[in-house]
């Protein structure tokens, strides 16, 4: 059958049975399709290219078609088809040892789940045993930051503060609080890093307002994704981690983007000195999308509560394809990449030599300001500079689409904050070629500049 024919086919199929996430159905639109990928490109059915600036959902670090991977998953999925986590398998205990040798710090437990949503779950689930096992059964509660994403199922959706997001949904569990985000650009503290401090200051008088005996943890991104690429001042995380520790509050640090390279290091904590979480949670690039994997991974101190026989004091919880043999496989190769080629430290180089030139675009009349780290990047496009008005749909609709026409992906904070989805997006896989990046910064300039 020709190509001519199967497309309209697929795509009245696509439409009559496929839910697609995030989409807005007009009706009148058509799926991008994509049929095959190679490296940081794939190519849609029509045989168009596309570079994928965005890394599918911010989880295609080493891009497509990674052999080595692809053999582990194969070959372990031949060894051992599957096995649950209520026993225990070689590629599940290895990767729990690789996990904490990575994060550093002591020894790390982790228990494994499908996805970030499942990974930030488990930790709440975690933090209120531990407290009320340590003593302090009065501690629930759980405070997030505004424009903060953490996840859709029902914890994870209560603690992500993005009101679109929550929309029909709410209302949300309880016990989920929010704050000021370390977020300078349109702090009512000013434009300066001690707003981010002051904003810390808020998270302490939230915990002694509620009473610090009744809150479990704060769970924060080292920066914040898809809430519009914020990023902290130096001294804010490092601020945060001691007020959690002077009022017995742990820290979960969601890791579910910038984990494994984006940021230029391992993980994106690192980057605040003297900062080491008590519960780490990731995905996306923990596998970098070739399998569905999340984890949580919590310090011994904080395991040992759940020791012993006594009544209901196990970890009463179970993910049945969590820690999938060869979901772990890949995880294991994909970090053993990671770790050859130097991937961290290649992102901090091209960030600093290609992506941080899209700073030049703060002088368009347009841009409000750029922000980034690594390869993850943002740029928050406003009607002037002075009364810092979000753009309109229809503006930052007509920068997408000027990239896409070229042949770039890039995306945006849609579906986040009434009014304030004007942020786009760029977060290009890690093992990315530099001519790529290049093309992909120049393209982005250019749909910038044509406004």
């Amino acid at each position: 059958m020709s190509t001519k024919v199967i497309q309209p086919e697929l795509i009245e199929k696509d439409k009559k049975h496929l839910w697609h996430a995030l989409y807005k159905d007009s009706g009148n639109s058509n799926p991008v399709i994509a049929a095959s990928g190679e490296g940081s490109w794939f190519y849609d059915i029509d045989g168009n290219r596309y570079f994928d600036g965005v890394s599918g959902l911010w989880c295609l670090n080493l891009g497509h078609g990674r052999r080595e991977i692809a053999d582990a998953a194969a070959e372990q999925m031949m060894k051992l088809s599957y096995s649950p986590l209520t026993l225990s398998h070689e590629p599940a205990i290895e990767l729990a040892a690789k996990i904490s040798g990575l994060l550093g710090g002591g020894n790390y437990k982790t228990f494994f789940s499908n996805s970030g949503s499942e990974a930030n779950e488990t930790a709440f689930k975690i933090a209120r045993q531990y407290h009320a096992q340590n003593g302090k059964p009065g501690k629930y509660k759980f405070i997030s930051r505004y424009r903060a994403y953490h996840g859709s199922t029902l914890g994870a959706l209560s603690a992500t503060a993005q009101a679109n997001r929550r929309f029909h949904y709410d209302p949300p569990a309880p016990g989920f609080l929010h704050v000021q985000p370390p977020y300078r650009y349109r702090s009512p503290f000013g434009d300066t890093p001690e707003s981010d401090l002051k904003a810390a200051d808020m998270l302490e008088q939230t915990i002694i307002w509620e009473g610090a005996d009744t809150v479990a943890g704060v769970i924060m991104e080292p920066f914040i994704s898809g809430g519009g690429v914020i990023i902290p001042s130096d001294g804010y995380l490092q601020r945060v981690s001691e007020i959690c520790k002077k009022y017995d509050v742990l820290l979960i640090m969601d890791e579910v983007v910038s984990g494994y390279g984006r940021t230029g290091k391992m993980f994106g904590f690192m980057h605040f000195e003297g900062v080491q979480p008590d519960i780490v949670t990731m995905a996306k690039g923990l596998t970098s999308g070739y399998l569905p994997l999340g984890a949580t991974s919590v310090k011994e101190e904080i395991y040992e509560k759940f020791k012993g026989t006594g009544p209901n004091q196990s970890f009463r919880h179970v993910s049945t394809y969590g820690g999938h043999p060869a979901s772990c496989a890949v995880a294991l190769k994909n970090i053993e990449i990671i770790e050859r080629e130097n991937i961290a430290a290649r992102v901090e180089h091209y960030s600093g030599q290609i992506l941080s030139t899209l700073h030049e675009l703060n002088n368009h009349s347009n841009v409000g300001e750029v922000r980034g780290v690594g390869f993850l990047y943002g740029i928050e496009l406003v009607e002037n500079k002075e009364t810092k008005i979000p753009v309109s749909e229809a503006v930052i609709t007509q920068v997408i689409a000027a990239c896409r026409q070229k042949g770039v992906i890039i995306g945006r904070n849609g579906d986040t904050i009434p009014g304030f989805s004007n942020v786009l997006i760029i977060a290009p896989p890690l093992s990315s070629e530099e001519e790529d990046l290049v093309y992909l910064v120049n393209t982005i300039k250019d749909a910038v500049q044509s406004l």
